[in-house]
């Protein structure tokens, strides 16, 4: 498998219950797997750091803004996981509270959890801590001024929190979150070696990661001996006796010097290489060892969903938030396509596939069996052509493309959509084309023959049609295609000047009969593509009479027409040309052939 050199993301993620939180630069995913197995995906817009107040970008300060912020952000998206989880109504009592106090129960209880939440820490790393070291101090006659003992006090702060982790990892739903931690660093580092995000290419890469909340918590731990044994012999030095309380406060007010200080470093160890750092790395990298576990491969589709996600709306702006809406599989999706238009009386179930391949973008023969989680917004999409497709509305309007002759191109409802046995006209046509031969094609339409002709030839090709928007459409059909095709806006022969070696035209060919019993598909293309007139041949008349005027010496016709036309064309050409009529691949007389005489 060909891979991309390694590079670094600014993706990163969170493991929230039974999901994944990744976040980009404009962006932010969340998928939960729900209590049924389903994946649901809640996506918030952000404002891109460049955006945002100078002071998120100053050195040290934005690492203490970040910090806090994460904490926020982090106990929001825990909370909003569980209850998608859980899908749990709120309480009579909750639906009470956020009445008599007019703010979001949710809220409320972010609020309370943050508080706790700081509340356990300041007890468990400052406190405790400190109450420890005191006793061996008071035991030892060890100085509660010196650097041995903030080392101690150092020490013990990091083995409760190691002790914590180890702990809280023999907990099922932490074990099963720290699973998910995995899936989110597997996933970030397989888009970083450059390899496509399947479940099997994110299986096979570390859990470890140098960007990870664990490295950071471990330089915390660390970067605050160092800090607080500064502040300490300052404080001492200026006469202050920082013990007790007063030492528990300062540790408290320096914790925003702590964590900007640790962003940095963190920052400058994930972006270097050099092995001599490495040594800081490890303990941040072994500690993660413990706070991530192997994931299942339905983690790890979890994870790759948010990534993916997040990704697609970094890059398109346009991708509006969603609340917790289903994920689906590309599988999944395309059964439940066929399944809603069987129901409203479309059979054909080839269409299901190609309404999914193209809003994936992904091959038609390979989606009924793709296992690959789509994003939301492509999920809407297609449930939004979907109800389009149900109304009558051609498959290829819907979509708003169609393929000719191997190559897409766009079609609306100004312009007929090209059908194969355009393309059996177009291959005959090329038969007869020279190098060098000046090619019209007559009522363009979307352009499908004449662009076709320029790219598969070597012709000079011109096109014509009286309609200004069809002509539009041809033209950018040109140019996505890369296709040199000169357009006039004409009516028949009208602005046509000079003379051509080849003229091939699918005019308007429905008879007045035939236009009042068309099926509701066909009633959707522009009348000014189908109408032939009374008999349907109005047209052909025209070229009949005018085309020789615009043929070279020896130059010829190649006309589509319908399938019972064929003779009453052949009689209007043969006074000028030697007529041959083609068959189509079902047998039908489709394509005239005719030779200037």
């Amino acid at each position: 498998m060909k891979t991309k050199k390694p590079f670094r993301t600014n993706i990163g993620g969170q493991a929230v219950l039974e999901g994944v939180m990744m976040r980009g630069e404009k962006s932010m995913a969340t998928s939960v797997r729900d209590a049924d197995g389903v994946i649901r995906v809640e996506t918030e817009r952000l404002k891109p750091i460049k955006e945002k107040p100078f002071i998120f970008r100053v050195p040290f300060v934005r690492g203490a803004i970040n910090f806090f912020s994460s904490l926020v952000t982090g106990t929001k998206i825990l909370m909003r996981s569980a209850s998608v989880y859980g899908e749990e109504e709120p309480s009579k009592f909750e639906k009470w509270l956020s009445e008599k106090l007019k703010i979001n129960v949710y809220d409320l209880i972010m609020f309370i959890g943050v508080a706790l939440g700081l509340a356990l820490s300041v007890g468990l790393f400052v406190i405790l801590p400190q109450f420890l070291a005191n006793l061996i101090s008071d035991a030892t006659s060890l100085e509660k001024s010196g650097i041995w003992y903030n080392l101690i006090e150092g020490g013990i702060r990091m083995a409760i929190f190691i002790g914590y982790i180890l702990l809280t990892s023999l907990m099922k739903d932490i074990r099963r979150t720290y699973m998910y931690h995995g899936a989110e660093h597997k996933t970030i580092t397989c888009y970083e070696r450059g390899l496509p995000l399947t479940v099997e290419n994110v299986r096979t890469c570390s859990r470890v990661h140098d960007r990870c909340g664990t490295t950071f918590m471990f330089l915390v731990m660390f970067i605050s001996i160092l800090v607080f044994s500064v502040a300490n012999v300052f404080l001492t030095g200026k006469g202050y006796n920082v013990t007790g309380v007063l030492r528990v406060l300062v540790k408290i007010a320096l914790l925003p010097v702590v964590a900007g200080i640790s962003y940095e470093v963190l920052k400058l160890l994930a972006k270097s290489d050099f092995p001599l750092l490495y040594v800081f790395k490890a303990p941040g990298l072994l500690l993660q060892l413990i706070t991530t576990r192997e994931p299942d491969d339905g983690m790890i589709e979890v994870a790759i969903t948010s990534f993916n996600i997040v990704l697609e709306m970094d890059k398109d702006e346009s991708i509006s938030p969603r609340k917790f809406v289903t994920a689906k599989s590309c599988d999944k999706l395309v059964a439940e396509v066929k399944e809603k238009l069987k129901t409203g009386g479309i059979e054909e179930e080839a269409e299901a596939e190609w309404l999914v391949a193209l809003a994936a973008n992904k091959e038609r023969s390979k989606v009924s069996t793709c296992k690959e989680i789509l994003s939301p917004s492509v999920v809407e999409k297609v449930e939004k052509e979907i109800e389009e497709r149900l109304t009558g509305k051609p498959l290829w309007y819907v979509t708003g493309s169609a393929d000719f002759y191997g190559r897409e191109f766009l079609v609306d409802e100004s312009v007929l959509i090209p059908r194969p046995e355009t393309e059996e006209l177009v291959e005959n046509a090329l038969k007869a084309i020279k190098d060098g031969d000046k090619v019209l094609d007559l009522c363009t339409g979307s352009g499908a023959i004449a662009v076709t002709v320029a790219k598969e030839s070597k012709a000079e090709v011109y096109a014509s049609d009286i309609s200004a928007a069809a002509l539009a459409t041809a033209k950018k059909n040109a140019e996505n295609l890369d296709a040199n095709v000169t357009f006039i806006e004409s009516d028949m022969f009208e602005n046509i000047d000079g003379r051509f070696d080849v003229i091939i035209s699918n005019p308007p060919y429905i008879s007045e009969k035939d236009m009042k019993n068309l099926q509701k598909e066909v009633t959707f293309e522009p009348d000014i593509a189908l109408f032939g007139g009374e008999d349907g041949l109005m047209f052909y008349r025209a070229i009949a009479e005018k085309a020789k005027d615009f043929l070279v010496e020896n130059g010829k016709l190649f006309l589509e027409c319908g399938y019972d036309q064929s003779v009453a064309i052949t009689n209007l050409l043969t006074d000028f040309y030697t007529v041959e009529v083609i068959k189509d691949l079902e047998g039908k007389e489709r394509i005239i052939k005719a030779e200037l005489k």
